[in-house]
C-alpha cells in the first residue's frame, strides 16, 4: 500500500475497532521465541508498555533466560513498511502506527546509521529500503553524491561559535524594502520598543530611532536596567545578549537597522507595540549544545553505513564519441502495441512524428516495425525525449474523409541516459493512462520520462534502441562541443543588425512569454544573436525558442554563447526553468542566477522552484544541488523545502525524486529532524480527530460533536502531539499550548479543524490554525503567494495597500494547514449579526461601518477606514487580475482594525460559478456600496475619499502591468501541478487579456477604467448573490 493512502481497516485511523475502555489487543514476540497477547491502552507509552509485559512474561517459561529490561527495546514494521526501532519509550503506542498490532522485543541496537535511516524513513513517508530494492545506477550515484554534500554540510556545523549557530537556525525575517508610509506611523519620528529581561519582571520602554541596529538597543536595555538596580559600574557586554520576539522562536540580530525587521515593521504599519526579550548568550548556547550532541552524533556513526559501490559491469572500456555515426539516422524497432511516437527537444519536435502499422485484435499487439526518424544521431540534443502515446482506432468511426482516434496510454523515455550515453537493446516502459487537455501530435512531451512503478494493471510497451556501433555512444562533453563550435563559426557577419534592425528587435523582445514568433523573427533573432546578448539580454529565452535544436552547429554556437551571457536578474531567470528550456547548460545559467537571491526572495519562489523539479529528467541536476545546499544552510528555508516536496511524494512520478531529496536534507539537517517529526506526529493527530469527527457527524448534533472533539483533545495522547511545537506554517511561531474550549470544527463538508493556541507573548492574540483534510490547498498556496509578492511589487513602488496574504501549507494528499486570521470576521457574519432578517441582511449598508465603529473610537476610526480603503483597493485589482471567483460574503473577511482580505481561492483566471449556464458573478472584482459607504465616511457625497480610492486601485493596476511577465512566468512554471484549474498555457491567457500585455499604457488604463465602471453599475447583482448566500446560511444554521 502506498504511505499516503489510508486503508480503511487502519485501526490507528478511527476508533471503531477500539474497546469501549481505549484498550487494543497486541501481540508480543520474545527473545526466547515466546508469544504473548496483551490487551494495552492505546495511548500507553512503549515504556509503560514494556513494563505490562515485563510482568505478564514472569508467568511464561524461559523467562530466566531474558537479560535485565533495559537491555531491549520494542520493533515493529510502520505505516511504510519501514522495520522500525523505537528506542524513544516516551512516545505513546497510538503515535507509532503499526502496520499491524504486533510488537518484537529485540536487544538494543548499536549501530546508529541503522537508526538514522529508520528515523528518515518514518518522517518522511517513504522507507529508504524502496531505493535500495529499485537497484538503479542512477539512484544509487545520486544517493551518493547527495550524501557526501549533506555529510560536508553537517561536518560544517560541529563547532560553530553560538551566534553562528543561531543565525542558521533561527535566521532573522527581513524586509529590506521600507514603504515610505511608515515614517507616518512613528512617535516624533522614532520607534516605541518594550524590551523585556529574561527570567525576571524587568519591563522597559524606549523611544529609539528606526534606523538604530539591535546591539545598540541590547545596550540601551542594559545601562537602564543597571541603573535602575544601582549597578551603573558594572560592565556588562551587550553582545553577550540577543533580542527575541516574545513569546516567538524569532530573534531581532546583525548589523541591519531595527525598521528593516519583518516584526518591528510589521508593529509599526499596525501601530502595536514591538514586544522584545533580551536573553543571555547562556541560554542561546545550551540550545546550541543540545543540537551539537545531535549533530556529533551523526558525523561520528559508522561509515559502513556509506552506500557500497555497484559492481563495474564487465564490458568494454572504450566508447565512440556521437560524431563518429554522423550520418546514421536514429532507429528504434517496436515489439508491442500500436502506437505514434515522437522526437521532443522541450516542446520543439525535431522532426516528423512516426505512425505505426494498424494491427487489430484484443489481445497483445506484437510485431518488428522499424521506425526511423528524419534526423541524424548527431544531430540529437542531450535532452532529447523519445515519446510515445498508443491509441486506438474505432472501426465504426472510419470513414473515407476521416478517422477518430482514442487515446489509450502515454510514455516517455529520455534518448541519452543519466551519464550521456545513447541508449541501446530492448527497454521495457510502462505507460500512464491520465492525459493532459492538450496534446502534441497526440503525444504528450511535457510528461514525466519516469515509467508508471504500477506494473500490474499499465500497459507495457517493448522497443529496441538501435545499436550503431560496437562501444556504447556518447553525448560530447562540452569541450568537444566549443571544438565543434569554433570550425562551424560563421563569418562575423552572422552577429550584427545596427541601428536598421534595433527598433525590430526591441518590439519582438518586449512582448509577453505567451507570444508567439514566427519563422522570420525566430531567424532575425539567432542572426542578431550578439546584438540580443549586448542589447536585450533578458531576450534569453526567445533566443533559446530561435535556435533549431536538431542542428549540432547552431547548439555549439548557442553553448559558446551562454558562457559570456550577462547573469540576468533571477526574476528574469526563472522563465529559463520552464518546460521550454530543457537544455542542461541553460538551466546550469539559470541556476547560476538564482544564487543571486537573498533567502527572503528564494522562499517567495520556493513553491515554484520544487514544482520545475519535475521537468528535470535526471535526478542529479544543478537546480536540485541549489535547493538543497539552500536549504541546508538555513533552516527556514529547510521547512519550507521539506513541506513542499513531502506533501507530493505520494505521486508515483516524483516518489524517488522528492523521496531523495528528501533523505538527502534529513541526513544534513539531523538537528532539525525531531522538529519536523513533531509536526508529523501533530498532523497525524489532526487527521485521526478529522476522521472520527467525519464518521460521527451524520449521528450527532454539531454541538455534541463540538463537545466530543474537546473531549479527545484533553486526552493525553492528544494533549501531548499537538502541544509544543513549531508551527509547519511558520517556524517562529510557538503552538505552545492548546486552548480546548476555543477548539471546533466548521460546517463545511470536509469538517475542517479550528485548533487554537495560548499566546506566550503578554497581551497578545490567540494563535489559531485550521486543519483541512480532504481539500486540494495547493492552488490556495499559489493564490496567496502571488498576492504576497503582488504586496511586495506595490511595496517596492512606494505604495502599501495593506494586503494581508496569510499562511497556508498543504502538508500532504489533500490535506493542509491555513492560518486563521485573528480579530476577524467575515462580512455575511457581520451583515447577519446587525439585522433581525437574513433576506435583508445584505442590503444593509450602514452595518459595515457600524462594526467599524464598535472597535474604533475617534482618531482610530479614521485610521481603520484608511486601512480598509487601502485594502480594499488592493484586493480589487488582485481579485481582477487573477480572475478570482466565487467572491460571495463568507469569503470575504474585515479584521478590527479596518484591514479588508479575501479567503478560499478554489476558483481562479476567470473560473466563476455558474448555475443552469448562467453565470453568478457578474462582475470583474467585488466594489459594492457598502464598501463605498465606507470608504466615504459614511458620507455620500465625499467624493475625494473615493476619487483617492480609485486613484490607490489604478496605481496599483498599473504596477502590477510592469510586472506581467513575471506572473505568467511563475503561473506557467506551475503547470506540472495538476491544478484542476491550470492545466494548459490556455489557462494562463486570462492573465495576458486581464493585465492588457500587447497593449500601450493608456489602453490599459483605459481598459481597467472600464472594468471599474462596470463592477461600480453591476454591484447590485452581488448583492442579489449575496442576499442568496446569507438566507442559504442562516436556514443551515
Amino acid at each position: 500500500m502506498p504511505p499516503a493512502v489510508t486503508d480503511s481497516l487502519d485501526i490507528w485511523a478511527v476508533d471503531s475497532q477500539i474497546g469501549a475502555d481505549g484498550s487494543i489487543s497486541v501481540d508480543f514476540l520474545l527473545p526466547t521465541g515466546i508469544y504473548i497477547n496483551l490487551d494495552v491502552p492505546r495511548d500507553a507509552t512503549i515504556s509503560q508498555i514494556k513494563q505490562l509485559l515485563w510482568k505478564q512474561a514472569h508467568a511464561y517459561p524461559l523467562f530466566h533466560l531474558l537479560m535485565e529490561i533495559d537491555s531491549y527495546m520494542f520493533s515493529c514494521v510502520n505505516q511504510t513498511a519501514v522495520h522500525e526501532e523505537l528506542e524513544d519509550e516516551t512516545r505513546r503506542l497510538c503515535d507509532v502506527r503499526p502496520f499491524l498490532p504486533v510488537l518484537k522485543l529485540v536487544t538494543r541496537n548499536c549501530d546508529p546509521g541503522e537508526k538514522l535511516d529508520s528515523k528518515i524513513g518514518v518522517l518522511i513517508g517513504k522507507g529508504l529500503h524502496e531505493f535500495d530494492a529499485l537497484q538503479d545506477p542512477e539512484v544509487h550515484d545520486f544517493r551518493a553524491k547527495m550524501r557526501r554534500i549533506s555529510e560536508e554540510k553537517i561536518q560544517s556545523l560541529v563547532g560553530l561559535s553560538w551566534m553562528d549557530w543561531l543565525k542558521h537556525t533561527y535566521p532573522p525575517e527581513q524586509e529590506p524594502v521600507v514603504p515610505e508610509s511608515f515614517q507616518d506611523k512613528l512617535y516624533s519620528g522614532n520607534l516605541v520598543v518594550a524590551v523585556h529581561f529574561d527570567n525576571c519582571q524587568d519591563v522597559f520602554s524606549f523611544q529609539v530611532s528606526p534606523n538604530m541596529n539591535p546591539i545598540k538597543l541590547n545596550e540601551l536595555a542594559i545601562r537602564k536596567r543597571l541603573t535602575i538596580h544601582g549597578k551603573e559600574d558594572e560592565e556588562v557586554d551587550p553582545a553577550d545578549y540577543v533580542l527575541q520576539v516574545s513569546g516567538r522562536l524569532e530573534y531581532v540580530f546583525g548589523d541591519h537597522p531595527l525598521i528593516q525587521f519583518q516584526y518591528i515593521r510589521n508593529c509599526v504599519m499596525n501601530r502595536t507595540l514591538p514586544q522584545l526579550t533580551l536573553v543571555e548568550c547562556c541560554t542561546i548556547k545550551k540550545m546550541c549544545e543540545q543540537e551539537m550532541i545531535a549533530i556529533e552524533a551523526a558525523v561520528n556513526r559508522k561509515s559502513s553505513n556509506l552506500p557500497l559501490p555497484l559492481p563495474p559491469k564487465k564490458t568494454r572500456t572504450t566508447t565512440n564519441s556521437i560524431g563518429s555515426v554522423a550520418s546514421l539516422k536514429f532507429l528504434i524497432t517496436l515489439l508491442q502495441v500500436h502506437v505514434r511516437a515522437g522526437l521532443f527537444h522541450g516542446t520543439e519536435l525535431l522532426c516528423k512524428t512516426i505512425v505505426s502499422t494498424e494491427i487489430s485484435g484484443r489481445s497483445d499487439h506484437v510485431w518488428n516495425e522499424v521506425l526511423e526518424f528524419e534526423i541524424n544521431v548527431c544531430d540529437l540534443p542531450r535532452m532529447a525525449r523519445l515519446c510515445f502515446a498508443v491509441y486506438a482506432v474505432m472501426d465504426k468511426m472510419k470513414t473515407k474523409k476521416s478517422t477518430k482516434h482514442y487515446p489509450v496510454a502515454w510514455v516517455n523515455t529520455m534518448v541519452f541516459d543519466y551519464k550521456g550515453q545513447l541508449k541501446n537493446g530492448e527497454l521495457v516502459l510502462h505507460s500512464w493512462s491520465s492525459f493532459p487537455d492538450e496534446l502534441e501530435e497526440m503525444l504528450n512531451p511535457m510528461g514525466t520520462v519516469q515509467t508508471n512503478p504500477y506494473t500490474e494493471n499499465a500497459t507495457a510497451l517493448h522497443i529496441r534502441f538501435q545499436e550503431y556501433a560496437k562501444q556504447p555512444i556518447n553525448y560530447p562533453p562540452f569541450d568537444k562541443v566549443r571544438v565543434a563550435e569554433h570550425w562551424n563559426r560563421l563569418p562575423r557577419a552572422v552577429g550584427r543588425g545596427g541601428k536598421k534592425f534595433y527598433v525590430v528587435l526591441k518590439e519582438i523582445m518586449e512582448r509577453d512569454p505567451l507570444s508567439q514568433l514566427c519563422e522570420n523573427e525566430m531567424d532575425l533573432i539567432w542572426t542578431l544573436r550578439y546584438d540580443c546578448r549586448e542589447n536585450f539580454p533578458q531576450s534569453l529565452p526567445k533566443l533559446l525558442l530561435s535556435l533549431k535544436w536538431n542542428k549540432l552547429e547552431d547548439v555549439a554556437q548557442l553553448q559558446a554563447l551562454l558562457q559570456i551571457w550577462p547573469k540576468l536578474l533571477p526574476r528574469e531567470a526563472l522563465e529559463l526553468l520552464d518546460f521550454n528550456y530543457p537544455d542542461q547548460y541553460v538551466r546550469e545559467y539559470a541556476v547560476g542566477c538564482l544564487k543571486q537571491m537573498s533567502d527572503e526572495e528564494l522562499s517567495q519562489y520556493l513553491l515554484q522552484l520544487v514544482q520545475v523539479l519535475k521537468y528535470e529528467p535526471f535526478l542529479d541536476c544543478a537546480l536540485s544541488r541549489f535547493l538543497l545546499e539552500r536549504a541546508l544552510a538555513n533552516r527556514r528555508i529547510g521547512q519550507m523545502l521539506f513541506w513542499h516536496l513531502r506533501s507530493e511524494v505520494h505521486i508515483p512520478a516524483v516518489s524517488v525524486q522528492f523521496g531523495l531529496i528528501l533523505e538527502a536534507y534529513c541526513r544534513g539537517s539531523v538537528a532539525h529532524m525531531k522538529v519536523l517529526a513533531k509536526q508529523v506526529e501533530a498532523l497525524n493527530k489532526m487527521k485521526t480527530l478529522n476522521s472520527l469527527i467525519k464518521l460521527n457527524a451524520m449521528k450527532q448534533s454539531k454541538a455534541k460533536g463540538k463537545d466530543a472533539m474537546q473531549t479527545c483533545l484533553k486526552q493525553n495522547a492528544y494533549r501531548e502531539a499537538l502541544s509544543d511545537l513549531q508551527s509547519p506554517l511558520n517556524p517562529s511561531v510557538i503552538l505552545s499550548e492548546l486552548h480546548v474550549e476555543k477548539c471546533r470544527y466548521m460546517d463545511s463538508k470536509m469538517k475542517p479543524l479550528w485548533i487554537v493556541y495560548n499566546n506566550k507573548m503578554f497581551g497578545g492574540d490567540l494563535v489559531g490554525i485550521i486543519f483541512k483534510n480532504g481539500d486540494d490547498l495547493r492552488q490556495d498556496m499559489l493564490t496567496l503567494q502571488i498576492l504576497r509578492l503582488m504586496d511586495i511589487l506595490w511595496k517596492e513602488a512606494g505604495l502599501d495597500l495593506r494586503i494581508l496574504p496569510y499562511g497556508c501549507l498543504a502538508t500532504g494528499d489533500h490535506s493542509g494547514l491555513i492560518e486563521a486570521v485573528s480579530s476577524s470576521e467575515t462580512i455575511a457574519d457581520i451583515q447577519l449579526n446587525s439585522s433581525n432578517v437574513a433576506a435583508a441582511a445584505a442590503f444593509n449598508k450602514d452595518a459595515l461601518l457600524n462594526w467599524l465603529k464598535e472597535y474604533n473610537l475617534g482618531d482610530d476610526l479614521d485610521r481603520a477606514i484608511e486601512e480598509f480603503t487601502l485594502s480594499c483597493a488592493g484586493y480589487c485589482v488582485a481579485t481582477y487580475v487573477l480572475g478570482i471567483g466565487d467572491r460571495h460574503s463568507d469569503n470575504i473577511m474585515v479584521r478590527k482594525n479596518g484591514q479588508l482580505f479575501h479567503i478560499d481561492f478554489g476558483h481562479i483566471l476567470g473560473n466563476f460559478k455558474s448555475k443552469f449556464g448562467i453565470k453568478r458573478e457578474r462582475v470583474p472584482f467585488i466594489l459594492t456600496y457598502d464598501f463605498i459607504h465606507v470608504i466615504q465616511q459614511g458620507k455620500t457625497g465625499n467624493t475625494e475619499k473615493f476619487g483617492r480610492f480609485r486613484q490607490y486601485c489604478e496605481e496599483a493596476y498599473l504596477i502590477l502591468r510592469k510586472h506581467g511577465n513575471l506572473f505568467i512566468t511563475l503561473f506557467a512554471l506551475m503547470l506540472t501541478a495538476g491544478l484542476p484549474e491550470l492545466t494548459s498555457v490556455k489557462d494562463i491567457q486570462y492573465l495576458k487579456d486581464s493585465l492588457a500585455l500587447g497593449k500601450s499604457e493608456e489602453e490599459a488604463l483605459k481598459q481597467f477604467k472600464q472594468k471599474f465602471d462596470e463592477a461600480l453599475r453591476e454591484s447590485w447583482t452581488t448583492k442579489v448573490n449575496w442576499m442568496a448566500h446569507t438566507v442559504r446560511k442562516d436556514y443551515r444554521s
